[in-house]
């Protein structure tokens, strides 16, 4: 199976917006959704570090390791064949579910302001409706080169 890097142009036609220019997709940093993951772990940093001190090591830890392992998955899924790619993809799907389970559940416990974790969480949720795309595209094309 080829590298992602080989199969850029299968994106476009699925109607995922990747990239500003799908046919400039040179790397994982040109993926649209990357870039949103990044800002996402960027803004979770944030919140983070104004938790209460008692929570910079519980729930701040767990906010970060969730916030990182979306671009994280989705740099290193780009790199790997499509079934392996599709993997990489559920798993920040996976942490990207995770991270507004734990925003939301630091809003109940009044340790995360509403007007810091209803931005994340749109982000989030906007991070998430890019992956399910991307998710379609990669499983459809995997259909039509393996039948």
């Amino acid at each position: 199976m080829a590298c992602h890097s080989e199969e850029l142009g299968v994106f476009a036609a699925e109607r995922v917006v990747l990239s500003v220019n799908p046919k400039s997709i040179n790397s994982h940093r040109d993926l649209l959704v990357w870039q949103a993951a990044m800002q996402l772990a960027t803004s979770i940093e944030s919140i983070a570090v104004r938790l209460p001190a008692h929570e910079r090591y519980g729930l701040g830890s767990q906010l970060r390791r969730a916030a990182a392992s979306i671009p994280a998955n989705i740099a290193e899924g780009w790199a790997r064949p499509t079934r392996t790619y599709i993997h990489h993809v559920n798993i920040a799907l996976g942490s990207e579910a995770e991270l507004q389970t734990l925003l939301e559940l630091g809003q109940r416990m009044n340790l995360i302001a509403s007007t810091d974790a209803e931005p994340a969480l749109a982000l989030a949720s906007q991070v998430g409706r890019m992956l399910r795309g991307l998710s379609r595209a990669l499983k459809a094309h995997l259909a039509r080169t393996n039948p």
